[in-house]
């Protein structure tokens, strides 16, 4: 019996863009907002506080460690209050701070041929962000490529966890055979996908090497021009 693929997940960070450039150059655009509009609040922002910050803010909402947002925003809540703000007005500049953070945490730039294998693919699959990240698809460009979205914020829970992969699946009411997940990571993304019966492609634009502990996946692709000829061949074996 033929079983066509009917969903594409997709990771998003070091998937389809460096995100440690995304992250770093909004980190001082939120700093340079920091120094003019909270004065004092820079002093606290530091590597030495943070951490103390991060934990408080975990202790208080366990619920909440996986909705990087919110986190980023207790955190900087924390800072400004440390700067002797008031509450109200430590609370504004936080959420301040972070909005300034977010518009650079979505100014991305794709790797290439990311938006053409993406514009190709969605003539023909719904495709789902799956992310653990905070990323915004719209804002990143990406809402008239994919489906949707479903972050680790939503579900309560990161991936490899299964929780991840199955509210994609339950959502588009289909079986794990039936879709097709993409990323990079060997843990997160192939191993998670694999446990729960997805197909996967492996993103590997940084020629890492695959020791034999690490989940096999279905394809590697060490550029994205590669991507839908690894979703077609799955595909073809899927529907044989």
């Amino acid at each position: 019996m033929s079983i066509p693929i009917k969903l594409l997940t997709l990771d998003l960070d070091n998937t389809l863009w460096d995100v440690d450039t995304v992250i770093i150059r909004a980190e001082q655009d939120m700093r340079a907002w920091m120094g003019a509009h909270a004065p004092g609040s820079l002093e606290h922002y530091n590597p030495e506080q943070l951490p103390i910050f991060r934990q408080s803010v975990v202790e208080r909402f366990p619920d909440k460690v996986h909705d990087l947002s919110f986190m980023r925003t207790e955190v900087l809540h924390l800072v400004m209050s440390a700067a002797g703000y008031d509450n109200a007005n430590a609370r504004g500049h936080a959420e301040q701070a972070f909005d300034v953070f977010f518009q650079g945490r979505n100014r991305v730039e794709f790797y290439d041929g990311a938006l053409d294998a993406l514009d190709e693919l969605s003539q023909h699959y719904p495709i789902v962000a799956l992310t653990n990240g905070n990323a915004d698809i719209e804002r990143a460009g990406l809402g008239k490529l994919l489906s949707g979205a479903i972050s680790s914020a939503d579900v309560g829970k990161s991936k490899p966890s299964p929780d991840m992969f199955i509210e994609s699946l339950s959502r588009h009411e289909i079986d794990a055979h039936e879709a097709i997940h993409i990323g990079d990571n060997l843990v997160d993304d192939i191993h998670g996908a694999r446990e729960v019966g997805m197909h996967t492609i492996w993103v590997n634009l940084r020629d890492a090497v695959r020791s034999e502990e690490d989940a096999v996946p279905h394809q590697e692709i060490s550029h994205l021009d590669q991507l839908t000829r690894a979703v077609a061949a799955i595909a073809g074996d899927a529907a044989s």
